[in-house]
């Protein structure tokens, strides 16, 4: 021990300030016959970090959400660590590893291995920031993070209760500092002090609050629901790459479709996503809108509970496709031929939602693609099959394709056609390709049917129907 805490008193950087509170409260030691926590669905990468930094005299937990995880019973796609060394002190223990971050350091330590490698995120106890001058802006957010302090200091600036607790794998127990075990039995997400003054230091804690709420299947605490309609508009203020991540988070927590539904129940889904005034609408006109969306959605659910991968562009270009194929209707009354009014839709769209929440450019390429082929599905003559079949993003078009045939907005048997058209051999395709062209509507655009009515030779015959 004496050794441990030499080693400790060295390695500190003196250049960084470290602060130490009195009044945060001893936790509670929760051993392993109360929390039943099974080692079994511990990352040994993450037991490996926290071993790693103990052995050099350091204190480390696994913390937040993968505690909170294990104590429901379920395997953490995630590791976080925390402890009291800083994290220069981090990177100089480990080989794969990184500084990430100005306004929030920690260290990424990556591990490789069979499959995708694991980053395993360490960061260091944070102190209070009552008094921390220039790093909290006059409404309260938190500008800078970076002043280190101690573990119960560190519990209490986290947010909900469940997410405060440690875990040490060596010893298996758990210092709960805020009742969360306590919650986690009651069912509650309950926000660590006051709720208005947390969400004014960081507004994304909102999202998070639903996100966690329909994750867990737990009930928002009064205190903590209260403020959030409120102070909504304070997300206005957050960076907009930040936002983008938080709501990505939401769509891919597995529970999407309920996490909407919370957006709406709590007053924040008005900005951030325009087509969620739309999908949440009970109005008939939005019926078809709900059906697109929510089948999508429970599609993304099932995916990500089954542990399969989902694209994020492929999941925006679900979402917003209701507003899109509004504005393409819209385009095409105007006498806009079918190709150029899709486009034109296209960029209505993109840019009345970049007034709310701006999507990243590299989920915007994959969802243009993506919309651009649907028009293409019902060309199946000539090569256009075979060329569609080459496209880099065909499968995501194809399933974009089925889901408009699933909600009735596309004719079934053109996707149909080609989930058969896929499995066919060259045979059976040039077999397809002839029935295709004897089936009436389905072989061109309704532009380029009209430019073909025009000669009388080339009216089909009576009982092929149009």
């Amino acid at each position: 021990m004496i050794t441990k805490f030499i080693k400790r008193i060295l390695r500190r950087d003196p250049m960084v300030k470290h602060t130490h509170a009195s009044n945060t409260g001893a936790p509670k030691r929760i051993p392993k016959k109360s929390h039943r926590i099974d080692p079994h669905l511990l990352s040994k990468n993450a037991v490996k970090v926290t071993h790693t930094l103990q052995q050099a005299g350091y204190e480390a937990f696994i913390v937040g959400g993968a505690v909170r995880d294990l104590a429901l019973g379920i395997s953490p796609k995630d590791f976080d660590v925390a402890t009291n060394a800083t994290p220069d002190q981090v990177q100089r223990l480990f080989r794969k590893a990184r500084l990430i971050g100005r306004r929030f350091q920690i260290v990424h330590v990556t591990f490789f291995g069979k499959g995708h490698p694991e980053i395993i995120e360490v960061s260091t106890f944070r102190a209070l920031l009552d008094n921390a001058g220039d790093h909290v802006a006059e409404s309260g957010r938190i500008l800078r993070d970076n002043v280190w302090g101690s573990q119960g200091e560190d519990a209490a600036r986290r947010d909900f209760t469940i997410n405060a607790m440690y875990y040490d794998p060596s010893s298996e127990t758990v210092l709960d500092y805020h009742g969360g075990m306590a919650d986690m039995q009651k069912k509650t997400l309950r926000m660590i002090g006051d709720p208005a003054k947390r969400y004014r230091e960081d507004p994304v804690r909102m999202l998070r609050a639903v996100r966690f709420a329909a994750k867990t299947g737990f009930e928002l605490d009064s205190a903590t629901r209260a403020p959030i309609a409120k102070l909504g508009k304070l997300l206005n203020d957050v960076p907009s790459a930040r936002l983008f991540d938080e709501i990505l988070k939401l769509l891919m927590s597995g529970y999407s479709w309920r996490a909407i539904q919370g957006l709406k129940e709590a007053g924040l889904h008005h900005g951030l996503l325009p087509l969620l005034d739309h999908i949440l609408d009970d109005g008939e006109d939005s019926k078809g809108a709900n059906d697109f969306v929510k089948l999508a959605l429970a599609n993304t659910d099932e995916r990500i509970q089954s542990g399969k991968s989902v694209s994020a562009g492929f999941l925006f270009a679900t979402l917003l496709w209701p507003d899109l194929l509004k504005n393409w209707k819209t385009n095409s009354s105007k006498g806009m031929a079918n190709i150029p009014a899709l486009h034109d839709a296209m960029d209505d769209t993109i840019t009345t939602q970049s007034s709310g929440m701006t999507i990243q450019r590299r989920f915007e390429s994959d969802m243009r693609e993506i919309w651009s082929m649907q028009p293409r599905f019902e060309r199946r003559v000539g090569r256009y099959p075979f060329r569609l079949i080459e496209s880099p993003r065909f499968r995501a078009g194809y399933d974009f394709m089925l889901l408009r045939c699933a909600t009735g907005e596309l004719n079934p048997a053109i996707g149909q056609w080609w989930t058969d058209f896929i499995a066919a051999d060259p045979a059976g395709q040039e077999e397809l390709m002839a029935s295709a062209k004897n089936e009436s509507g389905n072989t061109a655009s309704p532009a380029k049917r009209r430019r073909r009515r025009k000669p009388k030779s080339a009216i089909p015959p009576e009982g092929a129907g149009s």
